[in-house]
């Protein structure tokens, strides 16, 4: 697997003449096929790159659309905006984590989910809302949270 990882990390090297001025896109090719940026990954730039780990940590902390953990398969975003949380996106929180019976920022032992709370979705006209991958679940209930992930376990034979 290291290896694997190792030659990814290359191939995408290739395409960068400067490391230091395109990290945040090497960063992004590199979360492309991981699905997060991974302590191994880091190590392997700073290797091969000589850009300090501790700058590398600092610009895939910094921006929100970077992951340092993995996600599930089914990546749930939950939003807590204005609009979601004076409509109750905290019940709706909530309710994943009773559902899936992780904290936000975990993952579910069979790598099915991970659930997190994110700022805005941008959805404010049928909040609250959440996003499961790439589709937006509106108009939110509790009944209506625990529907939808019912049926993608049902989907994947859980």
């Amino acid at each position: 697997m290291i290896s694997e990882l190792k030659n990814k990390i290359d191939a995408v090297l290739l395409k960068y003449d400067n490391p230091e001025e395109s990290l945040i896109a090497i960063l992004q090719d590199v979360q492309g096929f991981l699905g997060y940026i991974s302590r191994e990954a880091v190590e392997y730039i700073t290797e091969k790159t000589g850009v300090a780990s501790g700058r590398i940590m600092g610009v895939a902390s910094f921006y929100a659309g970077f992951r340092l953990k993995p996600v599930g398969k089914y990546r749930i975003m939950v939003c807590m905006g204005t609009a979601c949380h004076v409509n109750g996106s905290e019940r709706m929180g909530d309710t994943v984590k009773r559902v899936l019976g992780i904290d936000a920022g975990d993952v579910t032992d069979d790598g099915l989910f991970s659930w997190e709370e994110v700022a805005c979705l941008g959805c404010c006209s049928i909040s609250p809302a959440m996003m499961i991958n790439d589709t937006v679940y509106g108009n939110l209930t509790q009944d209506k949270v625990i529907s939808v992930i019912n049926s993608i376990k049902e989907e994947e034979g859980k």
